[in-house]
């Protein structure tokens, strides 16, 4: 009686066909190789017979040969010391939000003064990259790619139609952060931006025309103009250390909190399945719009019915008069004739 062969534990048949075709062999070959037959191959790996003998042992050892190692003492099984374990998409993000999201929510209010604009403006710009999360994850640099979005939703002009921006925000209680600010909104948005990325951000000059998407002699002429509109409002901002350290101080002043990375990867979530569902929706109601109309649209056509018009040049009816003698011998000679019979519907030869 033949035993199984156990020196080293044998795959599943599923795994020993796949380690077999991983070596570009066939079932021929491989008998051929362990001098068995091909149907003792194809036995083993359909799982009807087990490897025993020595054929057994040589096909248990050509597996163990591929087999990748399992168990406790499998190299993949050891963490490897000094090496972080790679984050998960969720876990990033998380740490991404973490990271830019207060001093984001900061810089984006020295941009439209407005609180609750600023948090909103954040949040959506962190949404989209959720959404967006491989590419964003695989961009230079992932925080400027959020920033850019964040002050992009925070610079719309669409904002002043919604009903809850139409009038302005408490200003700040510091005479000279109110002043600072003031003079910060009067700017073009162009060149507000321009100067919080590079006097408030600490941006270089290439950098804030990539972001600005604009030249870099463009973005040192808005930087120019917006410094001198600053000193002109508020005289003391002529020095470019103090402008820094003043806008530093403008932001951090304000309570500016954001969500929890949990709470706005959730939001994202169901914004992206709510505009699915319109998108699915909308394409629907197009089809069934497209099928009734081919339904009920007419195969051919039908000229339309003329309105109606008075007839021109017809004679006034007048009243009968007395008969003429011709008239007279008309009536006579028809009332003379049959009133009925062949002499009524043939007519007679002249």
């Amino acid at each position: 009686m033949s035993t199984q062969i156990s020196a080293s534990p044998l795959p599943p048949p599923k795994e020993r066909r796949r380690l077999r075709q991983s070596r570009s062999l066939t079932r021929a070959q491989l008998a051929r190789r362990l001098g068995v037959a091909r149907a003792t191959v194809r036995a083993w790996e359909s799982g009807r017979r087990a490897p025993t003998g020595a054929e057994g042992r040589a096909y248990t050892e050509f597996l163990g040969a591929f087999a990748p190692p399992t168990g406790p003492d499998a190299p993949s099984a050891k963490p490897v010391p000094g090496k972080p374990e790679p984050l998960t998409p969720a876990q990033a993000f998380d740490a991404l939000y973490a990271f830019c999201a207060p001093a984001l929510v900061r810089q984006t209010y020295l941009l439209c003064g407005r609180r609750e604009l600023a948090r909103e403006a954040v949040e959506r710009a962190f949404q989209l990259a959720w959404q967006r999360w491989p590419e964003v994850a695989r961009d230079r640099d992932p925080a400027g790619w959020v920033r850019a979005v964040a002050y992009d939703c925070a610079l719309s002009p669409w904002h002043r139609f919604r009903p809850c921006y139409r009038h302005p925000e408490p200003p700040p209680a510091d005479p000279a952060d109110r002043d600072l600010l003031g003079a910060l909104l009067k700017l073009p948005p162009s060149y507000r931006r321009t100067l919080v990325l590079y006097d408030g951000v600490g941006l270089d000059l290439p950098e804030t025309a990539a972001e600005t998407e604009a030249s870099t002699p463009a973005a040192a002429n808005r930087l120019t103009h917006a410094r001198e509109a600053m000193a002109a409002r508020v005289p003391e901002l002529a020095d470019t250390a103090l402008l820094h350290r003043r806008l530093t101080e403008l932001s951090s002043r304000e309570r500016l909190r954001a969500s929890r990375p949990p709470t706005v990867r959730a939001l994202g979530e169901r914004r992206n399945v709510f505009w699915t569902r319109a998108a699915i929706a909308f394409t629907v109601t197009i089809i069934g719009a497209t099928t009734l109309t081919l339904r009920t649209a007419p195969t051919h056509y039908e000229p339309p019915i003329a309105p109606a018009q008075a007839v021109q040049g017809v004679p006034r009816a007048v009243p009968m008069g007395p008969l003429s003698r011709d008239e007279l011998a008309l009536r006579s000679k028809l009332h003379g004739e049959a009133s009925s019979g062949s002499e009524r519907v043939e007519p007679t030869p002249r």
